[in-house]
């Protein structure tokens, strides 16, 4: 039996401990406790900020070198302890173990790639129209930034925005999400081992009046948040009515297009990883397959054949290929909206039943459904399960008009072997990311990552693209 961990907030550098009324389970097995943790207030958050503040002097006016090695440092204990790490956020998040691993080890690369950003800040020196006058542009840290994380990557989203906010020069309160509060705190803690100083990142958890906290207090200079649509329209009304720069992913409704001409087995392979891998439970994943008639019949045959074969079970099983869902309203939401296609006229090829492993898990079906349209709500509201559907189309303009025919735009996706229509929908499909021969989930953390429409508002996250919310640019001229 795994000890249960008792988790505390980090204000200043230290633990603060309190009372411990919430916890989290595991959703492998609800008998299991992974960690209490307290319950946090408006006025944690208080203390966190003011931390943060009294902090910000001294770590933005350090030298860049100090913030790259402080990074490294904890880049490489993180990797150090990959598995151990990785083995917590399967049992509080339900990811496999491999994919607990994984996502660890990309956490640990975030670190190290900002750690090299850091010494690479850098401004320009511009002609002025006026004789004698010199002019240099240079990026200066913003102040503290309020930065609230999903719990569907419970390590890789902190780490991409504490990374480049600490490499730039600013301080940090985070709410993690609190499902999956202790995969959060593991990071802090390895930050402040690597020679993090007092007060530069502090952790509040907590439930909804946290985050809510974090965006109404005045010392928030900026709010990065990942989550829903609902919550993050109130966060960016928050920010926006006390100026803060807010920065929001929200989610998506992710197309992938399969034309006639496409390989067979790799658009079943795309297909199969981009609906159904980390339980479908990314905002990046595969929900709507658009099928060209020609090769319809024959995708969905296969891939059902492939989707009925994923072997559903414990997280830490190294034969599990996909774990449960996080919680029990991730998992009801997933078979309502199996029902909610049935009533519509979907038909439900594989899956849509409950599971029942003999232990008290969060299990869900993978499900894949057919003779569904492109204005029924499981192709117009996000699920965030692994259920996926498909839509019949004549060609590749119809194709490319549903995909583009939903709220959301974050990541799209095209299987075909033609070069023509492979550089048209690159072109015309309205998505930040855009996927030809690839999942629509899965994708590099040193490049820019974001949507359009409603899945994203504000600078975009991740790689180079980081230092335009992260800092500000200062002008400065002078006359010599």
């Amino acid at each position: 039996m795994t000890d249960i961990l008792e988790l505390s907030h980090w204000i200043d550098g230290q633990k603060i401990v309190s009372d411990r009324p919430s916890e989290s389970l595991n959703p492998s097995d609800t008998r299991q406790v992974v960690a209490r943790t307290p319950d946090g207030t408006p006025d944690d958050v208080d203390a966190a900020v003011s931390a943060a503040k009294a902090a910000f002097p001294a770590w933005s006016e350090a030298t860049p070198e100090v913030r790259s090695d402080i990074l490294d440092h904890a880049s490489n204990l993180l990797m150090s302890r990959r598995e151990t790490v990785g083995r917590l956020l399967a049992r509080e998040e339900g990811k496999t173990l491999a994919e607990g691993i994984g996502e660890t080890a990309r956490a640990a690369r975030i670190l190290k790639y900002f750690a090299g950003e850091a010494l690479r800040l850098h401004g320009q020196n511009l002609m002025s129209v006026r004789p004698g006058v010199e002019i240099q542009t240079y990026r200066q840290a913003v102040g503290v930034f309020g930065l609230i994380t999903p719990w569907n990557f419970p390590i890789a989203i902190p780490a991409w925005k504490m990374a480049p906010a600490l490499a730039f020069g600013n301080t940090v309160v985070i709410k993690p999400a609190g499902l999956t509060p202790a995969t959060a705190e593991a990071l802090v803690a390895i930050l402040h081992e690597a020679g993090l100083p007092k007060g530069v990142v502090n952790m509040v958890i907590g439930r909804g009046r946290v985050g809510q906290a974090i965006v109404d207090h005045p010392d928030i200079d900026a709010i990065s948040f990942t989550g829903s649509q609902t919550v993050g329209a109130g966060v960016a009304a928050g920010a926006i009515k006390r100026q803060a720069r807010v920065q929001l992913e929200m989610g998506g409704k992710n197309p992938l297009i399969v034309l006639d001409d496409a390989d067979l087995d790799r658009a079943v392979q795309i297909a199969l990883d981009g609906s159904f891998f980390a339980t479908g439970q990314r905002c990046t994943a595969s929900s709507r397959l658009i099928v060209q008639d020609g090769i319809h019949d024959r995708f969905v045959a296969a891939l059902a054949e492939r989707v009925g074969a994923l072997k559903v079970g414990d997280a830490l099983d190294p034969a599990t290929q996909m774990g449960p869902a996080v919680s029990q309203d991730q998992m009801e939401t997933s078979y309502r909206y199996v029902e909610i296609a049935r009533a519509d006229g979907g038909r439900i090829v594989t899956g849509g039943e409950r599971l029942s492993l003999g232990t008290p898990g969060w299990y869900v079906q993978p499900t894949l459904i057919a003779d569904t349209t492109a204005d029924m709500r499981i192709n117009t509201e996000e699920v965030f399960g692994p259920v996926a559907s498909t839509i019949r189309v004549k060609d590749y303009e119809q194709a490319l008009s549903v995909a583009n025919g939903t709220e959301f735009g974050l990541s799209a996706g095209i299987v075909t072997t033609s070069l023509k229509h492979a550089r048209d929908f690159q072109r015309r499909a309205r998505a930040g990311m855009v996927m030809v021969n690839l999942p629509t989930a899965g994708v590099d953390y040193h490049v820019p990552f974001g949507g359009s429409k409603a899945s994203s508002y504000g600078a975009r996250e991740q790689g180079f693209a980081a230092v335009e919310f992260f800092t500000q640019t200062k002008t400065a001229y002078s006359w010599s």
